[in-house]
């Protein structure tokens, strides 16, 4: 949960600003980090719910709705979450690229994929290999992580698996009993827990004021597994039985093409260079331990203990 993550995260320099481009589930995450550490935090939506908060900021390079370049004054830390444009445009570098360029910056983060490793057959990829992505989409990124580069600051590319932590888990669907697991011998997926996005991107920030910044880093956990496997722990943990594995020969003649576009695709992805080298402890190393927080942080253990103390109270007469 946040508060493990906090309690083991050391404060930021009291002059540091993040501003965080895309403040959803991932960007969501590292701000609640950083505002509970005690930094100052601006975010940007495309229609702040509140707008009279100055530390939300409306941001949307489809109506040319940018920031004041006066808000953006004193932010020395950027994370950056949002998608390419369908032409492949990175929107933050199009629209705020000269903005940030004289901005005091000390570290910048760009939220992209492992998908820019395209197909490795269940290989381990590293930072170290080359991106040849098959996706349109994950062609896209690639195109986006080529513009942060040639940004003149602190770039780092942080590339992720599928992400997922509480409220986005397998739960709930087993629990509404949407969900059919499909076995397709020999593939994996990588994960990585929320948590541990934000846990990765602190301890980066923190690297990168000792002078260890490598540009490019995999923020996954350390066991990719085949999904079924994966869906039936969390099926486990809600003591439901799911149905037998559809075969995937027979699954994918009734998927959406991007559905089938994820199971074309087979890697293993390598942390080393983030848990080993550069020291980060992952918060959730395997999919038992994420998907137990998710269990408890989504109240199936708290309903789990009532009903168990409610099957040992005595009836009333």
């Amino acid at each position: 949960m946040l508060s493990d993550l906090v309690n083991r995260c050391r404060p930021l320099p009291a002059d540091a600003t993040l501003l965080v481009l895309g403040a959803g589930f991932s960007g969501g995450h590292l701000a609640a980090l950083a505002r509970q550490l005690g930094t100052r935090v601006l975010t940007s939506v495309r229609l702040p719910a509140d707008r009279c908060d100055p530390n939300t900021l409306r941001f949307d390079s489809q109506l040319n709705q940018l920031p004041d370049p006066a808000q953006l004054q004193g932010v020395t830390h950027v994370l950056s979450t949002i998608p390419p444009e369908r032409d492949g445009q990175d929107p933050v570098i199009r629209c705020l690229g000269d903005t940030l360029q004289r901005l005091p910056l000390r570290w910048v983060g760009y939220l992209s994929t492992t998908g820019v490793y395209g197909d490795r057959k269940g290989a381990w990829v590293r930072e170290s290999d080359p991106a040849t992505p098959m996706q349109e989409r994950s062609q896209r990124r690639l195109a986006c992580e080529e513009a942060w580069k040639r940004l003149d600051g602190p770039v780092q590319i942080l590339r992720l698996p599928g992400i997922y932590g509480p409220g986005r888990s397998p739960l709930q669907a087993i629990l509404r009993g949407e969900l059919q697991p499909i076995d397709k011998p020999g593939q994996v997926f990588s994960r990585v827990h929320v948590d541990d996005i934000a846990g990765a991107c602190w301890h980066l920030i923190q690297q990168a004021a000792q002078g260890r910044r490598p540009p490019i880093v995999n923020i996954s956990d350390d066991e990719p597994a085949p999904s079924a496997q994966i869906q039936g722990y969390a099926a486990e943990l809600l003591g439901i039985t799911l149905p037998q594995p559809r075969l995937f020969s027979d699954a994918s003649q009734t998927m959406s093409a991007m559905a089938r576009s994820f199971w074309a695709e087979n890697r293993r992805v390598c942390n080393a260079l983030l848990c080993k080298e550069l020291g980060y402890t992952l918060l959730h190393p395997t999919y038992r331990s994420g998907l137990l927080d998710c269990w408890e942080a989504e109240g199936f253990k708290a309903s789990a203990a009532s009903e168990s103390k409610a099957a040992s109270e005595p009836a009333s007469a």
